[in-house]
């Protein structure tokens, strides 16, 4: 080996031992800091959170001990997500989690050193975060949650329940990277026989308004796309909902759980859980873009029959046989 081969590979040794020995450090002295930041708010999202600090717990990270938490909510504002980046940086993280697909978006643009797991995150390939799911490349990793290609089993499901479905509106916030793609997924897989109409909603202020358009328009079902907003808003959006007796179909079980009717999707707090052993991989020296991209294997059909029986809606025992969880 001649002396300039020797030179650059010690160089790319000591490169690539940079992260693992900073954390070492660390450990021996200040706990690690975790930034976290999510789209949504605490108080309808918390309990993602929650389980991100449960995985952490069984795998003996002791927050205050050896882990510092510093969690960021941006309140469904996307706008202000660059600000948010800024200001988990500014806490010179060890690491990062980023929930839902414009947080994530938002972290790799503030940068491309500090690692990133993400959860919630739509299709990482789509939105460009991994450069694959074997080796995503760069500092991003983490569990991705299914988008676009969950389009048809939505138009399924409402059909299972509402087999004259003719006319179904879809909720979709003018803000979010993918929402876009997930609406042209939706009309890719609507059949001829059925309609499908798109209402935009930036802000809590214009949902009224899209349930006003909804209503003119005599849809019989509504279509919410995951989105930290309308997260966040799932019981106003289910209590105008149950006024217009309109059956709702969400991408994740809290909605439900705060009155919708019906949600497919994989367990959205269960991916939190499982990114833990993501963070305390990249903490103990790995890198993320050798941590292949986690995908979900199991999805959910969570229906609320109160809101079933609220809106007058009977829905086959087939169905009903075919939940995962009757609320």
């Amino acid at each position: 080996m001649n002396k300039q081969r020797r030179i650059l590979l010690t160089l790319a040794t000591g490169a690539a031992c940079i992260p693992c020995a900073a954390f070492a450090q660390r450990q021996a002295g200040t706990p690690l800091r975790i930034g976290y930041i999510d789209t949504a708010s605490a108080s309808t999202a918390g309990n993602r959170l929650d389980r991100l600090r449960a995985g952490l717990r069984d795998l003996g990270r002791t927050e205050g001990t050896d882990i510092v938490i510093d969690a960021r909510w941006a309140e469904s504002a996307y706008q202000g997500l660059p600000a948010i980046a800024a200001s988990v940086l500014a806490q010179k993280p060890d690491l990062i989690v980023a929930a839902g697909p414009a947080a994530i978006q938002a972290m790799r643009k503030a940068t491309a050193t500090v690692p990133i797991v993400f959860a919630a995150s739509g299709d990482p390939l789509v939105f460009g975060f991994v450069q694959s799911l074997s080796r995503p490349g760069g500092n991003v990793t983490g569990v991705s949650s299914v988008g676009a290609d969950l389009s048809g089993k939505y138009l399924e499901v409402l059909r299972e329940a509402i087999p004259s479905l003719s006319t179904v509106a879809v909720l979709v916030n003018p803000g979010h990277p993918g929402h876009p793609d997930y609406l042209r997924s939706i009309q890719a897989a609507t059949p001829a026989s059925m309609r499908v109409i798109p209402l935009q909603a930036a802000d809590a202020n214009r949902i009224e308004a899209a349930f006003d358009a909804v209503r003119q328009a005599r849809a019989q079902a509504l279509i919410v796309l995951g989105d930290g907003l309308f997260f966040s808003q799932a019981r106003r959006i289910a209590e105008l909902a149950i006024q217009q007796r309109l059956p709702t179909l969400f991408s994740s079980r809290e909605p439900v759980q705060a009155g919708g009717l019906m949600s497919y999707g994989p367990n959205l707090a269960e991916q939190f859980y499982r990114a833990a052993s993501y963070v305390d991989k990249i903490l103990r020296g790995a890198r993320p873009a050798d941590l292949p991209v986690e995908q979900p294997t199991t999805f959910e059909l969570v229906i609320n029959l109160a809101t079933a029986k609220a809106i007058g809606l009977t829905l086959r025992q087939a169905l009903l046989l075919r939940a995962d969880v009757l609320l």
